[in-house]
């Protein structure tokens, strides 16, 4: 047997193979490590007393904070995805083919436009508070109480609005997934939706839902738009507030070092989640459950509680925004906004084009050698989603900058020239952070694609004399195209909505539409934003139309004359 041919056998697929791909797969892992090693080398570095003065004035704040932050949206999207997901899976009322996808496209508006919108809204100047003052006849603003919106309460609220889409996802699929029989049973047990939801359908969907909630609490420590806009003080906006304001990269390294913390906390706890919680069907889900059929205030209800986080979440900003944009188009135009599209269209399909390539090549290299040090390695390498954004910055440019120094000392001493920054401060470094970041969403996409494929297929290829390279080109590449295609999607509308990465590592008057919008919005100018924050939105309505046709066709449920009334 030659070198370039492929032994699909389950010894062999077991035995660690150093091979050419499995080499560069230990170069991809170690280049995507090294950021966060630089940051966890940097906060032990000496830093004089910058740490002590942290611990003295902020450090709990921004602990007590960030928790309430986690624990409030946390708790919020679990309820609003677990609701609604349930209602449009499990009952029938007008409108619940239209929620079963309109409840997924809240998830294209990124946090900090939502609070932009919002907060234009329902602060003192804005008009609900000048209609409540005209109706009342207030004259200030201590004459009636209205909530803050620049506050943490508003914060959980506007990340609620736009993150619950990730437990409605997996929660709705795993009750697409959920076994008919047992959902029967329940039925002639006498259990209406109510008890079915509590006592079968939930704790069957726990594992999933605890993922949901786990990548929502994630998605919560990266966000930074909405608590620096907010003024919460959280760790990424401490982070950015002692990098940026006290000119202290090892007390940032040091705070980071803390947020990593939290998420190692937090990955643990939904592994072990996972771990004790292990549920098995009893018989194929592939037979459609027929549903409940609600009457009349009951699908009143239901159609409320769906169209609620629909409208708050997606229509009220989109209106908002459209009205800004139809009055203000022509100096969003003027203000560089083609350029500005550009360089996000640009810089995120060509991170797409890298992250899809790079995680392809490791998804396969896991296929022909299944040792587990090559799937250590692999998991080492799409650990990146698992960093907030900002921590990962700081590890980019310590990195990138001790880089660019050794190149320049190298240069400097071998020829006599210096070649300055290649890396930092330039377009290469925030591709190479989006690719960091996003890498396990096409890794983790090729990877289910291709464990969809028979072995026998790479056996048939070997025995046609292909060697691995040939067989993945010709035979795996053209049955994985659609999941390239939406895990492409994915990482393209996901860097077209980074902002902490991009605000600290875009070169000089280098702009994105997230960095666009934030500023504008930031010196109060959201009218001039809004063109530029719906192109953003825009660019996300496509791939969750695509999730959520995916999700339907997984397992249609259909009503039928003998279902039961609610």
């Amino acid at each position: 047997m030659t070198t370039d041919t492929l032994d699909p056998s389950p010894s062999l697929l077991k035995r660690p193979v150093f091979h050419g791909w499995a080499l560069g797969t230990l170069f991809i892992a170690t280049i995507t490590v090294l950021p966060i090693l630089w940051v966890v080398n940097l906060a032990f570095t000496p830093s004089g007393d910058i740490w002590s003065h942290l611990v003295e004035t902020v450090l709990s704040q921004l602990v007590w904070t960030t928790l309430l932050l986690m624990i409030g949206v946390g708790t919020g999207t679990f309820v609003i995805g677990t609701a609604t997901a349930w209602i449009v899976t499990m009952c029938r009322f007008p409108g619940q083919g239209f929620f079963a996808w309109a409840l997924l496209i809240p998830m294209a508006v990124p946090a900090y436009v939502i609070a932009y919108v919002y907060t234009d809204l329902f602060e003192y100047a804005g008009p609900l508070q000048v209609l409540i003052r005209e109706i009342g006849g207030f004259t200030s603003r201590r004459d009636y109480w209205f909530p803050e919106i620049r506050s943490l309460g508003g914060a959980i609220t506007m990340m609620t609005l736009v993150l619950y889409p990730y437990v409605y996802l997996l929660a709705r699929t795993a009750f697409l997934n959920q076994s008919f029989s047992v959902l029967e049973a329940a039925r002639t047990l006498g259990h209406g939706p109510w008890k079915s939801f509590f006592k079968v359908a939930l704790p069957l969907a726990r594992p999933a839902i605890a993922v949901g909630v786990s990548l929502v609490m994630m998605e919560t420590l990266n966000d930074y738009g909405t608590v620096d806009f907010f003024a919460v003080a959280t760790f990424t906006s401490g982070i950015f507030d002692v990098w940026l304001n006290m000119n202290s990269p090892s007390g940032a390294a040091q705070l980071s070092l803390v947020l990593l913390t939290f998420v190692i906390i937090l990955v643990g706890l939904e592994r072990y989640q996972r771990r004790r919680q292990k549920f098995h069907q009893s018989s194929t889900p592939a037979k459609p459950f027929a549903g409940y059929k609600l009457t009349p205030l009951p699908a009143t209800v239901a159609f409320l509680v769906c169209a609620l986080p629909v409208t708050l979440g997606f229509a009220l900003p989109a209106w908002v925004l459209g009205s800004y944009a139809l009055d203000f188009y022509q100096d969003t135009l003027e203000a560089n906004y083609w350029t500005t599209v550009l360089n996000s269209l640009s810089l995120s399909m060509l991170a797409a084009l890298i992250a899809i390539v790079t995680g392809v090549f490791l998804a396969y290299s896991l296929r022909l050698g299944r040792a587990r040090w090559l799937d250590l390695v692999s998991r080492l390498a799409a650990l990146g989603y698992a960093v907030p954004g900002a921590v990962l910055a700081i590890g980019i440019v310590m990195f990138l900058g001790d880089l660019d120094n050794t190149i320049d000392a190298f240069s400097s001493a071998a020829f006599g020239v210096s070649t300055g920054l290649i890396f930092s401060g330039t377009v290469i470094a925030v591709t190479f952070a989006y690719v960091v970041r996003f890498l396990s969403l096409s890794f983790g996409a090729a990877e289910s694609g291709l464990a969809k494929i028979t072995p026998s297929m790479d056996g048939a290829a070997r025995t046609l004399g292909a060697g691995p390279f040939t067989t993945l080109r010709r035979v795996h590449l053209p049955m994985l195209k659609s999941s390239i295609m939406t895990a492409a999607l994915l990482v393209f509308v996901d860097c077209m909505k980074e902002l902490p990465m991009t605000t600290i590592l875009r070169p000089f008057d280098f702009e994105t539409l997230a960095t666009f919008v934030h500023q504008y919005a930031s010196d109060e100018l959201l009218p001039e934003a809004s063109l530029a924050a719906l192109t953003i939105v825009a660019t996300g309505i496509i791939p969750v139309i695509l999730l959520s046709m995916t999700m339907t066709k997984s397992r249609p449920v259909h009503s039928d004359p003998k279902e039961p009334t609610t």
